[in-house]
């Protein structure tokens, strides 16, 4: 049986197995050394969370919370350029990259392994971000082909660069990509 998700134990070891995560990724998780890790026993993590995808699970949607508050930071302005601009500000920021290393190590297990934990993960970051991006189009824009593929098209932008960051920490180059992205008409 799973202890309720809203305990203070939950929380805290969710909290120290997230900041784990970040620090070790999720490729090679064994719940020995991360229980070991954060001041916890393997029983007690399965009695928190059902079994070791449910760890994952939770982590997942831990690292997801971080990306939405995000999300929901720049949303707000009605303008798809500066919401690009916020974006890869927020992105180039050293203080995210574990959880964008995070991200991109989910992402492309959610590509590669359908069922599990990772599932339905890249669908639901792709989702997230084009909602971000459609709501700083104007309306009519946003319903329309062509804003479709306009915020697609940034999105693509972004993470391509974002990947390519992860890569090679060129951020000098990477910011001017997007920059000329963003002049084209």
């Amino acid at each position: 049986m799973q202890a309720a998700s809203t305990s203070p134990r939950h929380a805290e070891l969710l909290e120290r197995a997230y900041a784990y995560a970040l620090e070790h990724g999720l490729a090679d998780l064994s719940l020995r050394p991360l229980a070991a890790a954060i001041g916890s026993s393997p029983r007690v993590l399965l009695f928190l969370f059902g079994s070791k995808d449910g760890l994952v699970r939770a982590l997942l949607a831990r690292a997801r919370a971080d990306e939405l508050d995000f999300l929901q930071s720049v949303g707000h302005q009605d303008d798809l350029t500066a919401v690009v601009r916020a974006t890869w500000q927020w992105l180039v920021d050293e203080r995210h990259r574990p959880l964008l290393t995070l991200w991109l190590e989910a992402y492309s297990r959610s590509l590669t392994e359908a069922g599990g934990p990772w599932a339905g993960f890249a669908t639901q970051t792709v989702d997230d971000w084009l909602a971000l991006l459609a709501s700083a189009q104007p309306r009519r824009r946003r319903q329309s082909k062509a804003g479709a593929t306009e915020r697609s098209l940034a999105l693509a932008v972004l993470r391509g660069a974002l990947i390519d960051l992860l890569a090679t920490g060129d951020i000098a180059r990477n910011t001017a990509a997007i920059e000329a992205h963003l002049r084209c008409p």
